[in-house]
């Protein structure tokens, strides 16, 4: 007996919907002061969906379908997220240097 798992098209479009709305009540009531910890999180899930639809656009064979501009818009859209994670965490920490204080000895 061979199991098969079939997903239609509206099953895709109440998964994203779900996964969307329980998301949005997620990230609505996390405190502010967890913020930053939650981008952390969010930039290694976007790791992961890199990873991801690059293995799936280098799979032999794949033409260009649905599922090739599916994946290539996952990798540009994460590479844009993981890009923006490092460039707002580099501020952040870039807020906790000391600064430096200038030596007015030659007056």
């Amino acid at each position: 007996m061979e199991n098969t798992f079939s997903l239609t098209p509206i099953d895709g479009i109440y998964i994203i919907l779900l996964c969307t709305l329980v998301g949005i009540s997620i990230i609505k009531n996390v405190p502010a002061v967890l913020h930053t910890p939650l981008m952390s999180g969010s930039n290694a899930i976007s790791g992961i969906i890199i990873i991801g639809g690059t293995i799936q656009l280098m799979q032999p064979g794949i033409g260009f379908n649905l599922m090739t501009v599916i994946s290539a818009i996952g990798v540009l859209i994460g590479s844009i997220n993981v890009a923006g994670g490092f460039f707002v965490t580099h501020r952040m920490l870039k807020m906790f240097k000391p600064k430096k204080i200038k030596n007015d000895f030659n007056r």
